[in-house]
C-alpha cells in the first residue's frame, strides 16, 4: 500500500532538517524561514492563495449585442443554475451556468437611471431593484412583466415610499425587506401581501444607521445580513418583532485581507459570508464572526483580476460567478 502524502511530508521535512543542520548557524537564522516554506509549498503541504488559481471560466466582452455587457452591475441564479445579469444598458440578459447566452430583454424606463439589484423571490419571480425610479419591479424568468406585484413608484419619506431601491430578499415567512439609500438610507418590511410593517435605519455611520445598504441576504434564523457598503461594514439585524433589533457587526474600511472598502454584495453559504468588494477589486469569504479565510481577485485586466465587481452568485456546483464590472465581462472560479 502507498503510503500517505502527509507521511511523504514528513519524511521529506526530517531529511531536510537533517542536512540543514550541516549548515553554519549564522546562516540558518538567516533562510530557516522561507527554506522551510519552500519545501512544503513543493511537497503540496501548504496551498496557494486562492488568488493565485485561475477562473475557471471567463465570457463577456464590452458590447450591446446578445452576451456582451456594458457594466453589469447586479445578478441572480434560479434553480437551474441560470443566471440574470443587467447592466448599464438597463437590459437583462440570462445565461446558463457555462456562459451561454440565452434570451433578454429590456426594463420599461432607463432615462433617469438603471438597475441596481436582482433577487428571486419564493415563488420564482425575478425582482428587479429598479433604483431611480423608487420601486422594485416583478418578471417571470421567461421576461413578462408582472405590473400587479411592483412595490413602490413614489418617491418620499412615508411607508412605502422609497428613494434609491438597492435590493430585495424574502425571508421564510413571505416577509420582504427592500434597502434604499439617499437622504434616508434605511430598510423597510412588508407582509406576503405587500403591507407595511415596520422600517429601520438612518443616513449615518453609527451602528444600526447606514451609507448605502446595497445588498442583503436572509439566515436560517430570518435576520437580515446587509452589506452596508460606504461604512465598509456588515450589520445584521432581527426584525422579526415589532423593531430591528442589531445583533451583529464587523467590518473595518482597509485593503488588507480581513478588510473592506465598499463591499456591494453579501452572499451566506453554510458558515461562511461572501462579500464582493468594489473598492478591493475582489472576494472575501469570511466567517459569521467576520474573520477572513480565503480571497479571490486583484486589481487588472487579466484572467483572475478584477475591475470593480458588482455582484456575485454561487451555483449549485459551488462555483462563484463574479460580475467584473470594469472589465465587461463575468468570471467563474472556486472559493
Amino acid at each position: 500500500m502507498e503510503r500517505g502524502a502527509t507521511a511523504q511530508c514528513e519524511d521529506r521535512f526530517y531529511e531536510f532538517q537533517d542536512a540543514f543542520m550541516l549548515v553554519p548557524r549564522q546562516i540558518q537564522s538567516l533562510v530557516v524561514h522561507s527554506s522551510v516554506l519552500l519545501l512544503l509549498l513543493a511537497c503540496g503541504c501548504l496551498s496557494r492563495s486562492p488568488s493565485d488559481q485561475p477562473p475557471e471560466l471567463i465570457y463577456g466582452s464590452r458590447g450591446q449585442s446578445d452576451g456582451k455587457f456594458f457594466k453589469p452591475r447586479a445578478v441572480a441564479i434560479d434553480k437551474e443554475d441560470h443566471l440574470y445579469i443587467v447592466d448599464m444598458t438597463a437590459r437583462i440578459q440570462v445565461f446558463d451556468r457555462d456562459g451561454k447566452f440565452l434570451r433578454s430583454w429590456q426594463t420599461p424606463d432607463s432615462t433617469n437611471g438603471r438597475p441596481s439589484g436582482l433577487a428571486f423571490d419564493r415563488q420564482g419571480n425575478l425582482r428587479v431593484a429598479d433604483t431611480h425610479y423608487f420601486q422594485v419591479l416583478a418578471y417571470t424568468p421567461q421576461g413578462e412583466l408582472l405590473e400587479k406585484l411592483t412595490v413602490g413608484g413614489t418617491c418620499g419619506f412615508k411607508p412605502g415610499e422609497f428613494q434609491f431601491v438597492t435590493d430585495f430578499v424574502e425571508d421564510s415567512q413571505g416577509n420582504f425587506y427592500i434597502s434604499q439609500y439617499g437622504e434616508f438610507d434605511r430598510i423597510q418590511k412588508f407582509d406576503k401581501n405587500g403591507k407595511f410593517l415596520l422600517d429601520w435605519g438612518a443616513h449615518g455611520k453609527e451602528p444600526g444607521e447606514f451609507l448605502r445598504p446595497q445588498k442583503m441576504d436572509i439566515d436560517e434564523h430570518d435576520c437580515v445580513w446587509i452589506a452596508d457598503a460606504a461604512n465598509h461594514r456588515v450589520q445584521v439585524f432581527d426584525a422579526r418583532g415589532k423593531q430591528a433589533k442589531l445583533i451583529k457587526i464587523w467590518g473595518e474600511e482597509g485593503h488588507d485581507i480581513g478588510q473592506l472598502r465598499y463591499p456591494y454584495d453579501i452572499l451566506l453559504e453554510g458558515e461562511f459570508v461572501y462579500l464582493c468588494e468594489f473598492g478591493n477589486h475582489r472576494v472575501q469569504k469570511f466567517t459569521r464572526d467576520g474573520q477572513s479565510v480565503a480571497w479571490w481577485g486583484r486589481n487588472g485586466r487579466k484572467e483572475g483580476e478584477l475591475d470593480q465587481p458588482w455582484g456575485m452568485v454561487r451555483d449549485s456546483r459551488g462555483r462563484v460567478h463574479v460580475l467584473d464590472s470594469y472589465n465587461h465581462r463575468v468570471q467563474r472560479f472556486r472559493l
